[in-house]
C-alpha cells in the first residue's frame, strides 16, 4: 500500500505540510461565500446552480480527478472523486453547498454575501455551515498531493444543494447513484465542537419535523372600527394556539408528544454532565435569555430532549405607519427536534390533532408538513470512530468528547441506511458561529486544524485497511 507522509504541520506554531494552505483556503472560501446559494428562496435558484459549478471546478483544481454537477428535480448536487487504487479503503465525504436565508439583513455587520475577515474569523453566510468544511477537505487534498503526489486512500465527495431546505431529493439521488457513492466509511462534516480547546466528535443527531400552519377566520381583511370586537381576530387565535404549545415549566403540552421518548438513565445523565461545557457562556455568547424544559440541564435540553419551537409568525399589516385592519388570516412555522425512538409521522399526527382541537368553532386551519428526517446514533466503539478520535487528539492535543448534536442532518440516515455506511461526524464549528443567524462566522484556526485532522484521519483509515474499518 502506498503510504502518505505523516502530518507534521499546520496552524498555530505547528510545523508542516499544510501550513501553506491557510491563505488559499480563506481566499477560496471568500469567493464561494459571495455566491448567495439560498436553497429555500426560488429567486436564488440560479445562484445555487452557480455554487455547484464553483465547487465542481474547485474540486478539480484541488486534485480530484472527476467532478460532476448532478441535477435533481430541485437544486443540484456535486459529486467528486479521486480513486488511487480500488484495493485501498474509500471514504465518502458528505456536506452541502446551500445556505440559509439571511434575514434580518440589518443585523449583519457587513453584507451577508460579502465576506469580512477580522480577528482570525471569516464572517458571511455559509462560512461555517457548510462551505467552510468543504473547502477544508479540498485544501487538505491539495496539501497532501503537493507533498506526496497521491492520497493514501480513495476519496469521494457528495455535496448536496438542498440540505437547508429539507434534502427533498437526496434519497432519490442516492438511489440513482448508488454505485458511484459506494464506500467503506462516510465522513460527515456539518457538525461542531464544544470550544477551540475542547475537540469533539458528534455521535448523535436529533431528527426533525417542520410544519407551516395558517389560521383563517374571515374571507377578507376587515375594518377594525366596523368589525373590531364583533369578530374573531386570527392573530389572536394564532397567539393562543402558539402560547398553548408549552406549559409554564417549558414542557410541550401536546398529548402523545413524549410517548416515544426514552428517558435518560442516571448513568447517561452523568456521562453527559461530564462533557466539558460552558453553560453560562453558551447562552451569553449569543445574548439570549435562558429557558427551556424544567428539570434538565442546558446540555440535555439542546441535545437529548425533544423540542417544539416557533420559527416564524405573520399576519396583518406590517408596513410603515398605521392601517386599521383585522387580518383574514395569520400563520406560523413550527419545528420539532426529535430524539431517539421519536418518529416524525407520529409527532406530526399528534401536533396537528392538538392544534385542530384547540381551534375556536368556525375557524379554519391549514396544516402542512414541509419536511422531516429521522434521528441518528453512531456507535462510539466503531473502528472508524475510534480512528477519527485518534486523528483529532493528535492535532488538538487532547481526546475529543463524544457529544450529541441538537441539529438534524436527514441525509446521514440515508447514507447509513441505504448505503450501509458507518458515519463519522467530524466538524470544527463552534457554538458561537451563529449559524442560521446574522453574522455567521467561522474561526479560521478551526479550519486550519481541521485540514490536519482529516489528513491524519485518512492516513489512519488507510493504515487500517478496508477490513479494519468494518465491525
Amino acid at each position: 500500500m502506498r503510504g502518505c507522509p505523516p502530518v507534521t504541520g499546520g496552524e498555530g506554531g505547528r510545523e508542516g505540510r499544510l501550513s501553506g494552505r491557510q491563505r488559499p483556503l480563506v481566499d477560496t472560501l471568500s469567493r464561494w461565500v459571495e455566491i448567495p446559494s439560498v436553497s429555500t428562496d426560488p429567486e436564488h435558484a440560479q445562484d445555487v446552480a452557480a455554487s455547484a459549478r464553483f465547487l465542481r471546478d474547485h474540486a478539480l483544481s484541488s486534485g480530484m480527478t472527476r467532478a460532476e454537477v448532478w441535477e435533481t428535480a430541485g437544486h443540484p448536487a456535486v459529486f467528486a472523486e479521486r480513486i488511487e487504487d480500488p484495493a485501498l479503503p474509500t471514504v465518502l465525504i458528505y456536506g452541502h453547498h446551500d445556505v440559509q436565508p439571511v434575514d434580518p439583513v440589518e443585523e449583519w455587520d457587513a453584507a451577508p454575501f460579502v465576506p469580512l475577515e477580522r480577528d482570525g474569523q471569516l464572517l458571511g453566510r455559509g462560512t461555517a455551515d457548510d462551505k467552510g468544511h468543504m473547502v477544508m477537505h479540498l485544501e487538505a487534498v491539495r496539501g497532501i498531493l503537493d507533498a506526496a503526489g497521491h492520497l493514501p486512500l480513495n476519496l469521494k465527495m457528495i455535496v448536496e444543494g438542498e440540505e437547508e431546505d429539507g434534502s427533498e431529493h437526496f434519497d432519490q439521488l442516492v438511489a440513482e447513484h448508488r454505485g458511484d457513492l459506494a464506500a467503506d466509511v462516510c465522513v460527515v462534516s456539518d457538525t461542531g465542537m464544544l470550544a477551540e480547546d475542547q475537540p469533539a466528535l458528534t455521535v448523535g443527531l436529533r431528527g426533525l419535523a417542520y410544519w407551516e400552519i395558517e389560521v383563517r377566520a374571515a374571507q377578507t381583511d376587515l375594518h377594525s372600527g366596523v368589525y373590531g370586537g364583533a369578530v374573531l381576530n386570527p392573530l389572536a387565535v394564532l397567539a393562543d394556539l402558539l402560547a398553548g404549545l408549552h406549559d409554564r415549566q417549558g414542557r410541550v403540552t401536546v398529548v402523545g408528544f413524549y410517548d416515544q421518548v426514552t428517558e435518560l438513565t442516571a448513568e447517561e445523565r452523568s456521562q453527559l454532565a461530564a462533557v466539558p461545557f460552558d453553560e453560562a457562556g453558551f447562552i451569553a455568547d449569543v445574548g439570549a435569555v435562558q429557558g427551556g424544559e424544567a428539570g434538565y440541564t442546558t446540555m440535555e435540553r439542546r441535545t437529548v430532549r425533544p423540542t417544539l419551537e416557533i420559527c416564524g409568525a405573520w399576519g396583518g399589516y406590517q408596513g410603515e405607519g398605521a392601517k386599521t385592519v383585522i387580518p383574514a388570516r395569520a400563520g406560523a412555522k413550527l419545528s420539532s427536534r426529535l430524539v431517539p425512538h421519536q418518529l416524525a409521522p407520529q409527532v406530526t399526527e399528534v401536533v396537528e390533532r392538538h392544534l385542530r382541537g384547540a381551534l375556536p368553532p368556525g375557524v379554519e386551519l391549514d396544516f402542512r408538513l414541509i419536511h422531516d428526517g429521522p434521528f441518528v446514533l453512531t456507535p462510539t466503539d466503531h473502528p472508524a470512530v475510534r480512528l477519527a478520535a485518534r486523528a483529532v487528539e493528535s492535532v488538538w492535543g487532547r481526546p475529543p468528547a463524544y457529544i450529541r448534536e441538537g441539529g438534524s442532518i436527514p441525509p446521514v440516515a440515508t447514507l447509513a441506511g441505504e448505503l450501509q455506511l458507518p458515519c463519522v461526524l467530524f466538524g470544527v464549528g463552534l457554538p458561537g458561529d451563529r449559524i442560521h443567524a446574522p453574522n455567521e462566522r467561522v474561526v479560521l484556526g478551526q479550519l486550519f486544524r481541521g485540514m490536519e485532522a482529516v489528513a491524519e484521519m485518512w492516513r489512519l483509515f488507510a493504515e487500517a485497511g478496508r477490513s479494519g474499518l468494518s465491525r
